[in-house]
């Protein structure tokens, strides 16, 4: 029989959206690769029952079948108890008209009539950073997204899609940050933290090597 042990989840532990004055839990909840979508479900609403608000998801997860999931699991607890992230695809940044189509679409699976934040997936390397942003503001403009911001940006082309924005600000820039890697640390993570921009880490867990790693083994162990 197996024994689980529960710790837990620390409510008090919030962070803040850019500087927006909006606040979600410090532990997010991803869609990436998930094998069993009944479990996932039943995860996810315990989380979510026990103090995350926090959920993550992308048009381009499992082909799309992701964000219905994350609509399934929001029909369950209610919209009001999930900040809902999404992510557009690179190939729908050519122009607003495509960036809505996509943007709708998601929104559609979701089962919302906006998300609370829409991130740019990837930079989209045949178009300028500042047109690639222009374009995807659409979904701001437009009452799609109550706020924006971009995922896998470096120092450089984060800078470049603040300055391109009209009205909305960039509020989040989602990269891989971990204990075991902590590249972004050298500039972008000041940068961010100067500028009032939220980092938000995906693979923090390293999909579970950090607890193969000695010195985090010691800390543990104390």
């Amino acid at each position: 029989m197996l024994s689980v042990v529960l710790f837990p989840i620390d409510k008090s532990d919030r962070k803040e959206i850019g500087r927006t004055g909006e606040y979600v839990s410090a532990i997010g909840l991803g869609t990436w690769a998930i094998r069993n979508y009944s479990r996932a479900r039943e995860a996810f609403i315990y989380a979510i029952e026990h103090g995350i608000d926090n959920i993550d998801t992308a048009e381009m997860y499992d082909a799309r079948r992701a964000e219905e999931f994350v609509g399934e699991v929001l029909k369950i607890v209610g919209r009001g108890k999930v900040f809902v992230t999404t992510k557009i695809l690179l190939k729908h940044l050519a122009s607003e008209n495509k960036v809505l189509k996509a943007a709708k679409a998601s929104l559609k699976r979701l089962g919302v009539s906006e998300v609370d934040l829409f991130l740019i997936h990837w930079p989209n390397s045949w178009l300028t950073i500042e047109e690639q942003a222009r374009n995807f503001e659409a979904v701001y403009l437009k009452g799609l997204a109550r706020y924006i911001g971009v995922s896998n940006f470096n120092l450089s082309e984060l800078k470049k899609a603040i300055e391109a924005t009209r009205k909305a600000e960039i509020v989040v820039n989602q990269v891989y940050y971990s204990v075991l890697n902590k590249s972004i640390e050298k500039d972008l993570l000041p940068y961010a933290i100067k500028s009032g921009i939220t980092i938000q880490a995906y693979t923090p867990l390293e999909r579970g090597a950090v607890i193969s790693n000695k010195t985090i083994r010691k800390i543990a162990e104390k």
